[in-house]
């Protein structure tokens, strides 16, 4: 039964990964296309969706683990280090990598939310 649930967890990651992955590929490109089209931008909208895909795969798996005990409180983790994540791009990781300030801001919360929408197709799976 335990080998099960965490066959189940494992898929559900994975397919939530490769979806989410998919739709952040698709959004970067019509942000690159269509609303930030010069070099710097493009970079920052790139840097943006790998930071994405990282936090969103880690508060996914936060979120499936949790979930068995308590819904709200792993979403709600997941909540809390999307917010942190976005104020530490916001004031130090930015300046750091010497992205375009508001692309990468603004992508960033773009791509959270594109694929907090998918988030819940994949959780009770």
């Amino acid at each position: 039964m335990i080998s099960s649930a965490r066959s189940n967890t494992w898929r559900s990651l994975l397919a939530f990964t490769v979806a989410q992955v998919l739709l952040v590929i698709v959004v970067s490109w019509l942000l690159q296309r269509f609303v930030w089209t010069d070099d710097a931008s493009a970079s920052a909208v790139q840097a943006s969706a790998w930071m994405a895909v990282l936090v969103q795969t880690v508060t996914f798996a936060i979120a499936r683990l949790v979930a068995r005990q308590n819904v709200i409180a792993g979403w709600g983790l997941g909540v809390v280090i999307r917010f942190a994540t976005v104020a530490f791009w916001a004031f130090l990781g930015i300046k750091a990598l010497g992205l375009a300030q508001s692309p990468a801001l603004l992508s960033l919360v773009v791509f959270y939310f594109v694929s907090t929408l998918i988030e819940p197709l994949f959780l009770n799976a």
